[in-house]
């Protein structure tokens, strides 16, 4: 069984390691994480999250607010969305639909929120793997964007709205 729970100083050394992994490397080339700083901070915009498999930590989930988030990566964007990240630490836990399970907790763990209208993310334009993965999951393409020196793709999954009910309870006579 997979479950999330809050990221802490204790995985710093696994989080680094998992930095080192080629497959992680791929999917964020531009960035330096500063674990040891980051996983000190709780700022009210961001969840820092380990997936964990029967308690084995497998991933990382990172869920921002885009509008509140300090440095202002996402650039103008509009309230009441979220932003994910998400990889998997071991190449052997590749491929296993873990990913999946692990997106599917993070999407539920927004919408929770029943004012978050939208979840973006923002796979590099090259990782056709990662388009494929996030047109499964239903995120819709929105834009290609530079973020540093990164081209990127831009997803953004909207929330389903409830169902139209107009018209799905006949009439009464003399209506």
């Amino acid at each position: 069984m997979i479950h999330l729970r809050p990221a802490t100083l204790n995985d710093l050394e696994l989080l680094v390691y998992w930095d080192t992994k080629q497959h992680v490397i791929d999917c964020d080339p531009d960035t330096e994480w500063n674990w040891e700083i980051e996983l000190s901070r709780n700022p009210e915009w961001r969840e820092q999250l380990v997936a964990e498999l029967d308690g084995k930590p497998i991933g990382f989930v990172q869920i921002i607010d885009p509008f509140l988030e300090e440095t202002q990566y996402w650039g103008a964007v509009a309230q009441n969305k979220r932003a994910i990240d998400i990889w998997i630490g071991e190449e052997h836990n590749l491929n296993k639909g873990f990913g999946t399970t692990i997106m599917n907790l993070a999407i539920q763990r927004c919408f929770q929120n029943q004012a978050i209208d939208g979840i973006l993310i923002d796979p590099l334009k090259s990782n056709r793997k990662a388009h494929r993965f996030y047109k499964r999951l239903g995120f819709e393409f929105v834009e290609e964007r530079i973020f540093d020196t990164a081209a990127c793709y831009i997803y953004e999954l909207k929330r389903k709205k409830p169902a139209d009910n107009k018209g799905s309870h006949p009439k009464k006579a003399g209506q």
